[in-house]
């Protein structure tokens, strides 16, 4: 599975230890940024996660910034994306479950290192359910289409 990943200063420690993870597990991550923790603005690494995902050049996303608020709320933006901010097991299985994200953020400031490894791990593992949940995901693209065309 491809991963791109991204986040501003405030989730870059976090970024980092998410990464070593995901590769010792032999996934193919892709950083987009930032490479410090130098002051630098969310939104620029929101967007270019989420329009790696769109277009479907990385199978999901991983978003870090301080609260995970600011990257998520610019995330969804991305007409396609559908980001979750997650700071607990159970909603990240089941935004995978009956969302379909296809986009996972977290708060570096208040998900610690090992509970943020956790959720990340669970979020990869689930899969989409279909079923009754796909047509509450289709409402949600149409949603998308009629206000972003």
């Amino acid at each position: 599975m491809k991963i791109a990943i991204g986040s501003d200063h405030g989730g870059y420690g976090l970024k980092e230890i998410i990464k070593e993870h995901l590769k010792d597990k032999g996934f193919f991550i892709t950083d987009f940024g930032t490479d410090s923790e130098a002051s630098c603005d969310y939104p620029e690494f929101a967007e270019k996660v989420g329009e790696a995902v769109v277009k479907a050049e990385y199978d999901r996303g991983i978003l870090i910034c301080g609260t995970g608020i600011g990257i998520s709320i610019a995330a969804n933006k991305i007409p396609g994306i559908r980001c979750a901010l997650v700071g607990d097991c159970f909603s990240a299985k089941a935004t995978r479950q009956h969302n379909d994200a296809n986009v996972l953020a977290l708060g570096a400031r208040v998900v610690g290192p090992g509970l943020a490894l956790e959720i990340v791990d669970v979020w990869l593992n689930a899969e989409f359910e279909g079923g009754r949940h796909q047509k509450r995901v289709e409402k949600i693209s149409s949603i998308e289409e009629k206000y972003y065309k």
